[in-house]
Formats: C-alpha cells, structure tokens, sequence
C-alpha cells in the first residue's frame, strides 16, 4: 500500500453488553491490505438508512444517553430495556462495525486487472462497515462512479435505489397491476415515484403530512392519499379502485396501517362483485420492509381471505434475480445517478458528530425527508 495510508484507522462500532448497555465508539482499527481482487476505499462519503439504525442502536432506550471518551474517540452508553436485550442476545459482546454503503477513493488495489483499473477512481459500494475512514471490497461489491460524479453523488447508490426499483419488477413477478408505497416522500418514495412515472406503472402513495403530499404532487404523482385525514379510508379505496393496486410496501410496519391497506384492497376488489362470505378471490399482499413504527402489525376482520403479510428484504430480492438481473438494475442507477436516483441530505457530518447525543437523536427519529451522511474526512 502507499505510504500515505495508515497503519490504522478510525472505525465506528457498535456494541450490546451483557449489563444491558448499548455502547457506541470510535476506535482505532488496522488498515487492511487489498487481496488480488481486493480494493482499498478512503471513504469520504455513507448514508445514515434506517437499516444502519437498526445496527448501530437497536431497542436501546436514547433518552438515557451518556457521552465519554475524548473529542477524537467519543464515546456514547445507553439502557437497553429488559424485553429488548431478549431480542438482542445474539449480539451480545460483539462489537459490530456499522454503515450497510458508501463511497469514496480507491488508494490501493490487489493486482488483479480488474482491481487496478479502479486505482484512483471514485466507487460506490455495498458490504457494511462504511462508518470508517477507510474500507476494503472486493470489485464486485463496487461501481465505478462517472467522472463527473461525485462522492456525495454516490453514496446512496445502493440500498434505496435498488430498494425502489425492486417494487415494481416484484409487482411484475407476482402477477400485479399497480402498487402502493408508505412514507412515500421520502428519499426512496422520491426515486419510486420517478420510476413508476417513467415506466408507466401507477403507484398510490401514502403521506401523513401535506407538506409530503406537495413534495410528491411536484414530482408528477397523480394518487396521493394522507393517511392523516378524516377520509384516508374512502380516499384510499377509491384510489385502489381506479388504479387495481393489489400489492403494497409499507415502511411503517407497526400500527394499524398495514390493515388498513388490506381493509382497503379487499373494499376496492369487492366493488360490484357478487357476495362472498370469504370476501374477494384477488390475491392481496403487504410486504413490510421498514419499521418506523416499532409497535405490533395490527390486521383486523374485514380483509378477506385471500391476503398476505409479510417481511421484504432487497438482499433476498436480489438473490432471487440473479447475476444478470442485478447487473441490468445497477446499470440504470449509473445511467440516471443524477436524475432518478439522486439523493438529497439534510446535514453532512463527521464520524465524531455522529456520536454527539443531540445529532443522533435528530438522525434515529427518521423523519421523512430528512437525511444525514457520513463524511470521515471531515
């Protein structure tokens, strides 16, 4: 490696102890060296998604947050309740690293041919660990970035790209017309929304605030329903009815939306059909892919017999398509980067901010809209 690269590095980790405290640090960790068809990335760039929160801190309870260490390697404890720490036994005394994507700047390659063409350009990539000041891939878990292309550009070029676009070819797989999207302005909800107006697939989006009603109305969405208002039940079927939507992807996961989704699918579907004590034929499915509400699902009478609920994970999606597959979807997030798949960050911070209590408060509540990255080199 070159001269200029340090033995070691800092590197934000995770840990839950076995006294029932999540503990977040920055420390110091070797620099790897690149395999043959190895990469070394200076990482100047990593998204903060809802997943990464999932890691970096769990069920631990934030109102009991407590700063240590020094300015360079601060240090963040936390209570984790009782019933969590059941949940997060697997982990316990592990120190995790964190940061599912990234970019940055290759400085050193294995030598390989594929490997060395990347020295000194700027990638994208996938594998966790991208909290860090610097990270080693091998060349298939990486995109060269255009030329023009940022860092900043790049660093969202996996997980929510890849995410919006699986919905509607899982749409296409599974038999159905149209879709449905919650929490659907933000920065996902955005990229889906260029997607489906695009390739011509009608999507009904749910909002909870006006404000995203009009983020979405700017793009061009054409169905916007407000899961706030008094008539989000008559309003959502008569969106379901117009466009057969019998497919959704909620991002809240707890609560009764869920429920409500299928209430509404089963309504629409039964409109002028005969009566059916076992409700609509029509296949209906809710997949749940994010967990911004963190209570249980809650699915009432009055769905019918022919639904499903369930998780959705892009990693299983992706094994599903194949080589083949992933390389056509890849190449569209290169193709549109800056247009269909740009992402937009509320604030650009440092590994060091990342732990200061108030900003990762601001950063775990998830608003929709609101998004932060990671720069190690600041």
């Amino acid at each position: 490696m070159s001269s200029s690269i340090p033995d070691t590095a800092l590197q934000l980790r995770s840990l839950v102890k076995e006294s029932g405290h999540l503990e977040l640090s920055l420390q110091e960790v070797p620099v790897p060296k690149p395999g043959d068809g190895d990469i070394l990335i200076k990482v100047e760039a990593t998204p903060i998604n809802p997943s990464d929160l999932g890691l970096l801190v769990g069920a631990a309870d934030l109102s009991t947050l407590k700063k240590s260490g020094t300015d360079k390697q601060p240090v963040l404890t936390a209570d984790i309740p009782k019933p969590a720490m059941r949940a997060m036994k697997a982990r316990v005394g592990q120190s995790l690293a964190v940061g599912n994507e990234g970019a940055g700047t290759v400085v050193a390659a294995g030598s390989s041919d594929a490997a060395q063409a990347l020295l000194g350009k700027k990638v994208t990539g996938l594998g966790g660990e991208f909290y860090g000041e610097y990270r080693l891939l091998n060349v298939a878990q990486v995109m060269q970035l255009p030329d023009d292309a940022s860092a900043r550009d790049g660093a969202s070029c996996f997980v929510n790209p890849l995410t919006a676009l699986s919905m509607p070819e899982t749409m296409r797989m599974e038999g159905h017309k149209a879709l449905i999207h919650t929490a659907a302005a933000s920065n996902l909800g955005q990229m889906l929304n260029k997607i489906c107006i695009a390739d011509g697939v009608d999507l009904v989006n749910i909002v909870r605030k006006p404000e995203q009603e009009k983020i979405l109305r700017d793009l061009g969405a054409k169905y916007i329903v407000n899961s706030s208002s008094d008539s989000f039940m008559e309003d959502l079927i008569k969106a379901l009815a117009e466009t057969k939507a019998t497919i959704a992807f909620d991002a809240i996961g707890g609560g009764p939306l869920a429920g409500q989704i299928l209430m509404a699918m089963e309504a629409a579907a039964s409109m002028g059909s005969e009566f059916s004590r076992y409700g609509s034929a029509d296949p209906k499915q809710v997949y749940i892919y994010g967990r911004l509400d963190l209570s249980p699902t809650m699915i009432p009478p009055g769905v019918g017999m022919a639904w499903n609920a369930g998780g959705y994970l892009l990693t299983y999606f992706l094994q599903k398509i194949g080589s083949e597959g992933r390389e056509k979807l890849r190449k569209r997030v290169m193709d549109e980067l800056k247009t269909t798949f740009a992402s937009h960050y509320t604030d650009e911070i440092s590994l060091q901010q990342a732990l200061d209590p108030e900003t990762l408060q601001n950063y775990n509540a998830k608003r929709t809209g609101e998004k932060f990255l990671i720069n190690p080199t600041l």
